[in-house]
């Protein structure tokens, strides 16, 4: 079953190519370590919420735009494994200094409920975070199974969602902080991609006058899930992955 990684971070405006060189230059020890895919997204469209959103997640600062982040592996057994590597690795200590602040990063990971369809190397992502009840992990994954369905049939090509199962606290910042998770809730990490952001722009409207999404109950808080569009600026696949 596949495992995510999964990051929010606020990266200074003036950063921007600082950051996808930086990000670029560590995929081939990634890759080395076990990840099959590597994609940071870039703001294009993070709304201020009533109750929480991306911005707050991080204390994200003017001038400073969110990203939004993952690494693929194959299985949590993969990725554990790829984490011992990287804090062991020489190499890793020799990686440029990381072009934003770290302490506000958010990062988990996560247990993939729902896999849905196929990356692709020229996309656009909506991504999202809620804080679900534990108790109702069966019923978020079904909703999560039935709302995929609805979004491939307008046009998404890729639809995961994610289930934290090594969420860690921060003293910054953290993924429960972002969603205001309570104690008897796990927190998920999940997106859709799009062939292109026009693609987004013309599903949404129609996703939500179907008249089915109106038969589907979400069984989380959403007035606390954070979501935003973004434009993968970095998007590499392994070797044994590979897209056209």
């Amino acid at each position: 079953m596949s495992y995510i990684e999964g990051f929010i971070l606020a990266v200074p405006e003036e950063n921007k190519q600082a950051f996808i060189d930086h990000a670029s230059a560590a995929f081939p020890l990634f890759e080395e370590f076990g990840v099959t895919r590597h994609v940071e997204c870039w703001e294009d469209q993070v709304e201020d919420g009533k109750v929480t959103d991306m911005r707050r997640a991080v204390k994200a600062k003017p001038g400073e735009k969110i990203v939004f982040s993952w690494l693929e592996y194959p299985s949590k057994a993969v990725r554990d494994s790829a984490f011992e590597k990287m804090m062991s690795d020489p190499r890793m200590e020799n990686m440029p200094a990381m072009p934003f602040d770290g302490q506000r990063m958010v990062y988990g990971g996560f247990e993939a409920i729902s896999d849905i369809g196929a990356g692709q190397k020229d996309c656009y992502v909506s991504g999202s975070v809620f804080a679900v009840p534990t108790a109702n992990k069966a019923e978020f994954t079904a909703f999560a199974k039935k709302m995929a369905a609805i979004f491939k049939e307008y046009g998404a090509v890729r639809l995961m969602d994610a289930w934290g199962t090594d969420v860690p606290r921060g003293k910054v910042t953290d993924f429960q902080g972002a969603v205001q998770a309570k104690d008897d809730e796990t927190v998920s990490f999940g997106w859709v991609e799009w062939p292109s952001k026009a693609a987004n722009d013309e599903a949404w409207p129609k996703i939500m006058a179907d008249p089915r999404m109106a038969e589907i109950t979400m069984p989380a808080d959403g007035s606390r899930m954070i979501f935003g569009g973004f434009t993968p600026v970095v998007n590499l696949f392994s070797k044994t992955n590979a897209k056209t």
